[in-house]
C-alpha cells in the first residue's frame, strides 16, 4: 500500500465519498490511487477554485467533512478563495495540496510556493509532510482538526511522497459527539436579565441549526421577535411566527427596528458582523459554541 492508497482508504473509512479537484503531475500518485480503488469519486472541475468552493458547499449542506485536492504551485494556490469561504462559513474541509519534490524546496524551483504558509490564515491546521512516515499521523490530525473545529485543514504533500510505502494502520476519523451548554451560573444570570426585561429581541444565526423548535419556544415565552442573520435564514425563518426578517446591509427595516428598540438582545449562534446595526443601549446575552466569538462585535453582559 502506498501512502496515496492510505489516504484514500482513510478518507473512505471516514465517510468521504468524493474528492473535488483538477489532475496535475504532482498529484498523479493520489489520482492513480483513486483510480485503482474505485471507491471514492474524483469529481473533476475546470478550475481549482471551483473545487474548493464545491467542497465548501458540500460541507455546508451535509455538515460532514468534504475534500478537495490540487497540484503544486499555481494549482493549489487557486484553492484560496474557496477555502476562505469554508473558513468564514465554519464548515469542515480538508485540502490536499501537492507540492514540488522535497529536494527542490528552497531552490526557487519551477512553480515553487509555500502553501502551508499561504493557507495558514484560512485554516485551523496547515502542515507540510517532510518525510513519508509523517503522513498517516498528519492526515489524522488534519481531519480531526477540520471536523472538531469546523474549519479548513490543509496537508501539503510533495509529489513523490504519495508513492512511498510506509506501514500504517487505517484509522477512521469521526467527529466526537460532544454536548455544549452554558455553565449554571451563566444560565441563571441570563434568565434573571431576560425575566427583568420589557423588550427582548432574539438575533439568531446558523448556530441554531437543529434547534428550530427550541428557538420558537423561547421566543414564545419571551414574546420576542426573532431577527435572523443571513446564514441563519434556512434554519430560523421557516414556520416561524416570530420572525421579522434580517438586519444589516442586506436586511429589512423590521429587523433593524426590532434590534434598535430592544432593552435586551439575546444572540444565539451568530457572529453577525455589522457593528452599527447593534442596539446602542441594550444589555446583551450571547450564546455560542465557539467562545472566542463572544463579545467580538458588541460588549456582552452575559456570555454563554
Amino acid at each position: 500500500m502506498t501512502l496515496a492508497d492510505h489516504i484514500v482508504a482513510t478518507l473512505k473509512a471516514s465517510g468521504v465519498s468524493r474528492i473535488y479537484g483538477l489532475p496535475g503531475d504532482s498529484l498523479n500518485g493520489l489520482t492513480d490511487a483513486l483510480r485503482r480503488d474505485g471507491g471514492i469519486t474524483w469529481q473533476h472541475v475546470r478550475h481549482e477554485e471551483a473545487a474548493a468552493f464545491a467542497a465548501a458547499g458540500e460541507a455546508a449542506v451535509t455538515g460532514e467533512l468534504a475534500v478537495c485536492a490540487a497540484s503544486c504551485g499555481p494549482g493549489n494556490l487557486h484553492l484560496i478563495n474557496g477555502l476562505f469561504d469554508a473558513q468564514r462559513s465554519g464548515v469542515p474541509v480538508l485540502a490536499i495540496a501537492a507540492h514540488i519534490p522535497r529536494a527542490e524546496i528552497g531552490t526557487g524551483f519551477f512553480q515553487e510556493t509555500h502553501p502551508q504558509e499561504l493557507f495558514r490564515e484560512c485554516s485551523v491546521y496547515s502542515e507540510m509532510v517532510s518525510v513519508p512516515e509523517q503522513l498517516p499521523g498528519v492526515l489524522r490530525i488534519a481531519m480531526r482538526a477540520a471536523v472538531e473545529r469546523r474549519g479548513v485543514a490543509v496537508i501539503v504533500v510533495p509529489g513523490e511522497v504519495f508513492g512511498a510505502t510506509v506501514p500504517a494502520e487505517v484509522t477512521p476519523v469521526r467527529p466526537a459527539r460532544s454536548v455544549h451548554r452554558p455553565a449554571e451560573a451563566d444560565l441563571a444570570a441570563a434568565a434573571e436579565l431576560l425575566n427583568g426585561a420589557e423588550r427582548v429581541t432574539i438575533l439568531a444565526g446558523a448556530g441554531c441549526e437543529g434547534a428550530h423548535g427550541e428557538l420558537t419556544a423561547v421566543a414564545g415565552r419571551l414574546q420576542a421577535p426573532i431577527v435572523h442573520a443571513l446564514r441563519g435564514k434556512e434554519f430560523v425563518e421557516y414556520d416561524n411566527p416570530y420572525d421579522v426578517g434580517m438586519t444589516g446591509l442586506l436586511g429589512f427595516p423590521s429587523g433593524y427596528r426590532a434590534m434598535e428598540h430592544c432593552d435586551v438582545l439575546l444572540m444565539l449562534g451568530t457572529d453577525f458582523p455589522y457593528r452599527p446595526f447593534y442596539p446602542a443601549h441594550a444589555k446583551v446575552v450571547q450564546v455560542d459554541v465557539r467562545g472566542e466569538r463572544v463579545g467580538r462585535r458588541v460588549p456582552v453582559d452575559v456570555p454563554g
